[in-house]
């Protein structure tokens, strides 16, 4: 199964995937990982993001794509993956269908995970303050949703379009969230 996981920043993605690696026994690749392992290992699309990061950049959708493509060749994902963290807007959308076409891995599942933006502002907000964080402020926070509301937010009605598309309430317990994980995909491979 080939699921990508989608959500707000602070709505669980990473906790959910992280069960669901244990669950399905699938690789979990997360752009944000597959950027400072290419970064470490000297590829040369790691240099090339490496270089870009230093400079404080958002890595190209041509590196990203050439550092997705090479991790999804590795004889791990035959089975499949859990993709967190990509693709955060359509046109990445678009050339991720097209690279996961050329491979023949389409996409099985996208999988959003809704919760309430303002209960997130405030939990990481709050987290922020405890754990002394000054990446986390309120506004940081608030400005990180509006680009997700404007760009990777399209994203789920693309894949709504194509019936790849469920929806969960990542309210409650993780256990509970995660519950509700595994009862779509139950059913996605049943149909």
């Amino acid at each position: 199964m080939r699921i990508v996981l989608l959500g707000a920043p602070g709505s669980g993605k990473g906790t959910q995937a992280a069960l669901l690696v244990e669950e399905l026994k699938l690789p979990h690749i997360s752009t944000g990982e597959l950027l400072r392992t290419a970064a470490k290992a000297g590829t040369d699309l790691g240099i090339k993001a490496k270089a870009v990061i230093d400079r404080g950049e958002l890595v190209s959708d041509d590196i990203m794509l050439g550092l997705l493509e090479e991790r999804l060749s590795q004889a791990d994902v035959e089975r499949g993956f859990i993709l967190d963290g990509y693709p955060r807007n359509l046109v990445q959308a678009h050339a991720l269908d097209e690279l996961l076409g050329r491979i023949r891995q389409p996409v099985d599942e996208a999988l959003q995970i809704d919760v309430d933006i303002e209960s997130v502002i405030t939990r990481i907000a709050r987290r922020a303050a405890e754990e002394g964080r000054s990446d986390d402020t309120e506004e940081v926070v608030r400005n990180r949703m509006k680009i997700y509301s404007d760009q990777t937010a399209p994203v789920v009605d693309y894949y709504a379009q194509q019936g790849l598309l469920s929806r969960v309430l990542g309210e409650g317990t993780i256990e509970e969230v995660f519950q509700r994980i595994k009862g779509v995909l139950q059913m996605r491979s049943s149909s």
